[in-house]
């Protein structure tokens, strides 16, 4: 089944979007800031989403993380 059926499968891909591109935007923040429109600008927003919220992203990770492993 494909991440898209598959509502947990589609979350984590989500988090780990969000949370790679908040990672590339710390080490290269020009590789991601010339794109803020269009297609690309859509990696430019999960950057944003994962910078001030952070804690946020971070819990649900831990969350994922914990039902990924110990429920299915």
């Amino acid at each position: 089944m494909s991440a898209i059926f598959n509502f947990q499968s589609l979350l984590t891909v989500i988090l780990l979007l969000t949370c790679t591109c908040a990672y590339i935007r710390s080490l290269a923040p020009s590789l991601l800031d010339r794109n803020k429109t269009g297609l690309l600008g859509i990696f430019w927003k999960c950057a944003r989403i994962g910078e001030p919220k952070s804690l946020y992203v971070a819990v649900c990770c831990i969350v994922m993380a914990f039902s990924i492993l110990f429920i299915q």
